[in-house]
């Protein structure tokens, strides 16, 4: 089990992940024009900044942690395989929904931040031809091993390291499971809005749920100061995420939301209209 001082140290990384550290953002009221202009190039900077700072995480000592986390294997602590067992529950909810419609075979898939292929991998393995990427080299290149080392892989996915704005071409469905906790909330909309470019049909999405009881956690979470405090952090309100995808031209067909002690995540579902 882990120790009180583990604990806290994962209490930061908690904060990591669940965090909100809004970046500067324009003023819903009227302000001179050259103000706003100077806000939103703070934003955009922000945002730079922020893509910069997650694939060096993600590159290096964030690899290390969440391969270990992401490995049935990997040495973890009780709150790591708590987070472990809160993100496997959302692949699941996934592939329940993809075994449900029976359906993905020979389908095009494009998975959007797949990290070490918790989800590309079982996806290729039920026939779907799957293009998978990430921000992160050392995550691609795991995945990419871990797809050389799968059984009956009969189409291995296709992975690649690239920034999510990058991605082009079409899919029938396309995935993006709890990366949208990197992008501000100014940026949500347009991330969600790229994503549905990306999808013929289906666009099955994840992220932290802003509501007042995971801000207060956050809160809490923010007590405690460390290293792993690294990437900055955004929740979003379920509501806002909804309405990025009607604009987009797509439906919420089906939800799921898989909460444990240190893992929160909302997974929508939708379809073109």
């Amino acid at each position: 089990s882990a120790t009180a001082s583990g604990v806290v140290h994962e209490m930061t990384r908690f904060n990591a992940v669940l965090a909100v550290a809004l970046c500067a953002r324009a003023s819903a009221f009227g302000v001179p024009s050259r103000v706003t202009a100077a806000r939103v190039s703070r934003r955009a900077v922000c945002m730079s900044n922020d893509k910069a700072v997650v694939r060096q995480y993600f590159n290096t000592e964030g690899f290390d942690r969440w391969n270990r986390i992401y490995s049935e294997d990997g040495e973890v602590n009780s709150v790591q395989k708590d987070i472990r067992n809160g993100h496997q529950q959302t692949v699941d909810k996934i592939l329940a929904w993809i075994d449900a419609d029976a359906n993905i075979a020979e389908k095009t898939v494009c998975d959007a931040g797949c990290g070490v292929g918790s989800l590309a991998l079982p996806l290729a393995a039920r026939g779907a031809r799957v293009t998978a990427s990430d921000i992160s080299d050392a995550m691609v290149a795991e995945a990419a091993r871990r797809a050389d080392l799968a059984p009956g892989l009969a189409i291995k996915p296709e992975f690649f390291a690239s920034d999510l704005s990058a991605l082009s071409g079409k899919y029938n469905t396309v995935t993006c499971v709890d990366v949208m906790i990197h992008y501000p909330t100014e940026e949500m909309a347009g991330m969600v809005a790229h994503l549905a470019s990306l999808a013929e049909k289906r666009l099955i999405i994840s992220f932290a749920p802003k509501t007042w009881y995971y801000d207060l956690l956050k809160g809490f979470g923010g007590l405690f100061p460390g290293p792993s405090k690294t990437t900055r952090a955004y929740l979003h309100p379920e509501e806002d995420v909804v309405a990025a995808l009607a604009a987009a031209g797509f439906s919420t067909r089906r939800t799921e939301m898989t909460g444990t002690n240190f893992y929160f995540s909302r997974l929508l579902e939708a379809e073109r209209d």
